[in-house]
């Protein structure tokens, strides 16, 4: 009886979290995401460059080889197991070596292995050639989000850091989607997605703040570690417009899950009325580091600056987790010389744990610094003026 059992739980099993899943898709009405993960997905997600199709072709290619070669060594051994089984009368050979046998299973092997290896070595080529981009952009890891720089091409100059949604953070951090909640795109959905034109050639340079990361689109067929201290690349150029998600594939510590990456592919035009917007804004965002400041109104942009990005590792009430150190109540937040903390939001500390935050602009730095001060338990009446920021960067 507990035999029988032990085979039904298996099967039992599978049907069970089958049904789980269908219920919990059919409670929150779960739909592909089109160039992101999909229901009950089997097979790799549609590719949008032609590295990703000759890699999906190699996937099948390879796998349908090594299955025809299973399926033929192991017919093969177990039809002579059974025809020249003992009970038939078959005595085993007695021959020592055999120079026919040696060649064939040399010279077959080092067939298949040429055949699997040059259509390998050609994508693997093709993958490494970054030369030639109408499009270079940094992609930098931090835990845990990423920073883009665009380098080379149309938008130079463009800077910012993507991160997760505070409402897909929030969300999260409640248990999970609620009923009727979409959660097509949820732990996907970032405030500030890579932009990039369709069919011109994009180079990604990737680096890390911290610890290892990596930048990973399967819809594009890449996937580069970023190394903190070194510096790899890769490239892509996306055939259709559309949304094209990824994550981080490295594990990077205890947010890992909550690393996406959302390339949005625009038309020539489109892309073009996007940086320009996005040159308006960083103009905009330009303000006179001499401007004197009052508290009140620094601190309303601080507030933003914060739960833009830092929220996510020291909390919305300011007190951390785990390794990452509470703001309310902190020694650094406290103290009257304030050039401590602004030096810590320049330069980073703790081997990068906290993050350098320079591509912020000072008038940022110092709202955040001076919301920080005056928020929660730390009511010091402290107020920092972008002046001061100005001062001590190097």
């Amino acid at each position: 009886m507990k035999s029988i059992l032990n085979k039904l739980a298996t099967p039992l099993l599978a049907v069970g979290a089958w049904v789980g899943t269908a219920a919990l898709s059919l409670a929150h009405a779960v739909n592909d995401l089109p160039g992101g993960p999909a229901v009950n997905q089997l097979n790799l997600p549609p590719a949008v460059t032609n590295i990703a199709r000759e890699q999906q072709w190699l996937h099948w290619f390879m796998l349908i080889m090594c299955s025809v070669i299973f399926v033929a060594v192991f017919a093969v051994m177990f039809y002579s197991i059974w025809k020249h089984r003992k009970s038939q009368g078959y005595k085993a050979a007695t021959f020592h070596e055999s120079v026919t046998v040696e060649i064939i299973w040399t010279i077959v092997p080092f067939v298949i292995v040429i055949l699997m290896a040059l259509p390998a070595t050609k994508v693997v080529v093709a993958m490494k050639d970054t030369t030639n981009a109408d499009l270079t952009i940094k992609a930098t890891g931090m835990q845990w989000k990423w920073g883009y720089d665009y380098l080379k091409g149309e938008g130079e100059g463009i800077g910012f850091v993507s991160t997760l949604d505070s409402d897909q953070r929030a969300m999260s951090d409640a248990g999970g989607p609620k009923k009727g909640e979409s959660i097509d795109n949820y732990l996907l959905k970032v405030d500030n997605p890579l932009v990039v034109p369709v069919d011109k050639k994009v180079r990604i340079i990737t680096t890390a703040n911290d610890v290892i990361h990596a930048f990973m689109v399967p819809a594009f067929g890449i996937k580069q570690d970023a190394i903190p201290g070194f510096v790899r690349d890769t490239w892509f150029r996306a055939e259709k417009v559309g949304d094209y998600y990824g994550q981080c594939a490295e594990l990077c510590g205890k947010e890992h899950a909550y690393m996406p990456i959302h390339v949005k592919v625009l038309s020539a035009e489109d892309y073009s009325a996007w940086v320009s917007a996005e040159q308006k804004k960083m103009a905009a965002k330009q303000d006179d580091p001499s401007k004197v400041w009052t508290l009140d109104d620094i601190s309303k942009r601080g507030e933003k600056v914060y739960a833009q990005n830092c929220a996510a590792c020291h909390q919305a009430n300011g007190k951390g987790a785990g390794a990452i150190k509470p703001v309310d109540g902190s020694a650094v937040v406290l103290d009257a010389d304030k050039s401590k903390q602004i030096l810590v939001l320049l330069n980073g500390q703790n081997n990068g744990a906290m993050p350098a935050w320079k591509s912020l602009s000072d008038t940022d730095i110092a709202a955040v610094i001076t919301y920080t001060k005056n928020s929660w338990s730390n009511k010091t009446g402290q107020l920092v003026q972008p002046a001061d920021v100005l001062a001590l960067r190097k």
